[in-house]
């Protein structure tokens, strides 16, 4: 028997109706419509999905629409839909992540001509971080996007259910560690992911991460790209001696292309981000890297507290803008809290650009978290870590010596989450096992 609130939240849904979910930008709404024909489409790479036991059960199923998917609960919702705990009728034992959204509020927000959608996003991705699209199903209004389900839950929930609502350096690190090789994955496909922060960043069932939530995401044609590039290789045996960071200068006023409209720094802000890049250091032999590092776009999109300065410049960013959001989801994680928050959203985008890094006496941690956290913070995103050489400088970086890159799904997660009872939670939720998405 169907649970009493699906009647005032997913029965419409159901029938013809529905909401959406982003966790994101800065905006929020709902809406609904008309009885419409649904079709559906299925993942052109059925090889990477075999003895799946989801993409059996939508293989089974043959063509799907709304009506066979089964809504258990409301994960999460959004400025463009919801998301829901979902399993079809025909197969309940294989549960999904069933992402609903309303294509009207996709095309306004997507101001950016070159952005794409999630589903597009999503259907060109392989990788053991990064989400698995089964099926999604169209109608003229709305789009529903059936992905894999992370029992886990968020990092941004995990991390308050820990000792002083702090993680520790060695979860950090293996933390941390998957979401540069994810990024890492992301960038040499041409996108550019926009949106890293805890909320969106998901734990498996086996402990393992896995970034969600692309409705930000910029994806540009790989041929309008820098192609692979061969730099100085920096010895991972004997790495170079770490700098310390004094907080830079900030940068001297340009131009008056600051989109705050009361800006409380008038002095500060508005460098042209397209300065030359200094050249990298040599360590040793050859590197390849072959992420486009050199994408630009002009959007205002993302989280205040997460955003990077050359976004709030307005004079265009690019991929160098995940590394800055990689280093205040680090900060983060350390100390719980983002290092350029204020008392309001102004005041938070004022920061970012104009106050210097700073770090908390307590908790003390590593002098070369602090030095990673310092170069991936760096305002200008000319010299930030990971600008020039992409993933690969990163890598590199004392912080993760002793990580083996190419096993990283072989290293023990710090924390699994319990089986998910996900009969028990069509009744009465699972207790003792809780799901929060955003």
């Amino acid at each position: 028997m169907e649970p009493p609130w699906l009647d005032d939240d997913l029965r419409s849904i159901s029938f013809n109706s529905t909401t959406t979910t982003t966790a994101t930008d800065i905006n929020r709404s709902t809406s609904s419509e008309s009885e419409a024909t649904w079709t559906s489409s299925t993942p052109t790479k059925p090889h990477a999905l075999s003895g799946d036991p989801c993409w059996d059960a939508i293989r089974r199923s043959g063509s799907l629409s709304l009506t066979d998917i089964r809504f258990i609960q409301r994960l999460g919702a959004g400025d463009i839909g919801s998301v829901y705990l979902a399993n079809l009728k025909s197969s309940s034992a294989a549960v999904f992540a069933a992402k609903v959204m309303d294509k009207k509020e996709i095309a306004s927000r997507n101001k950016d001509a070159r952005a794409t959608t999630e589903r597009e996003i999503l259907e060109v991705l392989d990788h053991p971080f990064l989400p698995t699209l089964y099926a999604w199903l169209e109608s003229p209004k709305w789009s529903c996007l059936l992905t894999e389900f992370c029992p886990g839950g968020d990092l941004h929930v995990l991390r308050q259910r820990q000792p002083c609502k702090r993680f520790p350096e060695s979860t950090v690190r293996f933390y941390v560690s998957e979401v540069v090789v994810a990024l890492e994955y992301l960038h040499m496909l041409g996108i550019v992911y926009r949106d890293l922060k805890p909320e969106n960043v998901l734990v498996r069932s086996e402990g393992h991460i896995m970034l969600t939530d692309f409705d930000l995401s910029l994806k540009r044609d790989l041929s309008m790209s820098t192609p692979t590039q061969l730099f100085p290789n920096h010895n991972h045996l004997n790495p170079p001696p770490p700098t310390y960071h004094r907080p830079l200068d900030p940068p001297k006023f340009t131009s008056s292309s600051c989109i705050l409209p009361n800006c409380i720094v008038p002095s500060v802000l508005c460098f042209h981000p397209m300065r030359k890049r200094k050249k990298p250091a040599n360590y040793g032999g050859p590197e390849f890297v072959v992420e486009p590092v050199d994408v630009r776009s002009m959007s205002f999109v993302g989280t205040h507290e997460y955003l990077a300065p050359e976004i709030i410049s307005g004079e265009g960013h690019g991929s160098a803008v995940d590394w800055w959001t990689l280093g205040i989801f680090m900060y983060e994680l350390f100390y719980g809290v983002t290092p350029f928050k204020g008392m309001h959203n102004e005041l938070t985008l004022a920061n970012i650009v104009a106050r210097a890094l700073e770090f908390p006496k307590e908790p003390a941690i590593p002098a070369m978290a602090r030095d990673l956290i310092s170069q991936l913070l760096i305002k200008d995103p000319d010299r930030r870590l990971g600008s020039m050489m992409g993933a690969t400088a990163i890598k590199h970086h004392p912080f993760f010596h002793g990580v083996n890159w190419a096993l990283l799904r072989c290293t023990s997660p710090p924390f699994v989450p319990p089986p998910f009872c996900h009969h028990e939670a069509a009744d009465n939720g699972c207790h003792g096992t809780p799901v929060e998405y955003y």
